[in-house]
């Protein structure tokens, strides 16, 4: 048989990575997709081939599009997401950054709580 074009390890780290982002372990985001934690450590350590419906209660519970996890397309760089939030904050009104900003330093502090 060929080479297999799905890069399952990579698929894997990605899911990895946005399952630590969201300050969830194996644990639980294997019991909210409904499969084994045995399951969730070997698809993310690419062992195991992954099917398309884990592989969409996955991004559903982590929020994020299937592409996004399946994309091995490089991240945005800082400039560029700066530049894009930038461009959100513009189409604010006057009367409603205040409000943004409040959000952006909310969400902000969450995450470095999450970092440690």
């Amino acid at each position: 048989m060929g080479g297999d074009s799905v890069k399952y390890f990579e698929i894997g780290q990605r899911i990895r990575r946005y399952r630590k982002a969201c300050g969830m372990s194996q644990e639980a985001l294997a019991g909210k997709v409904g499969i084994s934690v045995t399951h969730m450590s070997h698809i993310e350590t690419g062992n195991t081939k992954l099917s398309l419906p884990v592989l969409s209660k996955i991004a559903e519970e982590l929020s994020v599009g299937a592409d996004a996890l399946l994309s091995d397309e490089p991240r945005p760089d800082k400039p560029t997401l700066s530049l894009e939030v930038r461009e959100i904050l513009d189409s604010f009104e006057v009367d409603e950054l205040p409000v943004a900003i409040e959000v952006l330093r909310a969400l902000r502090d969450a995450m470095a709580k999450r970092r440690g």
